[in-house]
C-alpha cells in the first residue's frame, strides 16, 4: 500500500520548491515518482507534428519529483507530516498521522 495516492495533498519537504503545497496528479509506484499540480515546473520544447492539434513552442509542464521529498498534509491538524499505515480488526487498512493520530483517509 502506497501511502501517497492520487488527489492527496502533499508538502514539498527538500530541493528548490522546499515549502510549496499541491495536488497528487498521478502516481508512478514501481519508479517511486509523483507528478504534483504546479511543482517542479519545466520547460520543454517541442517541435510541431504533422498533426495541426499540436501546441508548437516552449511549453511548462510538471516534471515527476520523488516520493521521498515530499510529505501528506494531514487533513486534521494541517501540518506535512509522516504515515503510519495501520490494518483495523476489520481488515481495512488505514493511514494514520504521526502528529495527530487521526485517520488521514
Amino acid at each position: 500500500m502506497n501511502k501517497i495516492r492520487k488527489g492527496d495533498t502533499v508538502q514539498v519537504i527538500t530541493g528548490n520548491e522546499r515549502g510549496k503545497r499541491g495536488e497528487v496528479n498521478s502516481v508512478f509506484p514501481k519508479k517511486h515518482l509523483v507528478l504534483v499540480g504546479g511543482i517542479n515546473l519545466i520547460k520543454k520544447h517541442q517541435k510541431r507534428t504533422g498533426d495541426v492539434r499540436t501546441q508548437a513552442g516552449i511549453i511548462e509542464r510538471e516534471a515527476p519529483i520523488s516520493i521521498a521529498k515530499i510529505a501528506l498534509v494531514c487533513k486534521n491538524c494541517g501540518k506535512a507530516k509522516r504515515v503510519r499505515i495501520k490494518r483495523f480488526d476489520d481488515g481495512t487498512v488505514k493511514r494514520i498521522c504521526t502528529n495527530c493520530g487521526e485517520v488521514a483517509d
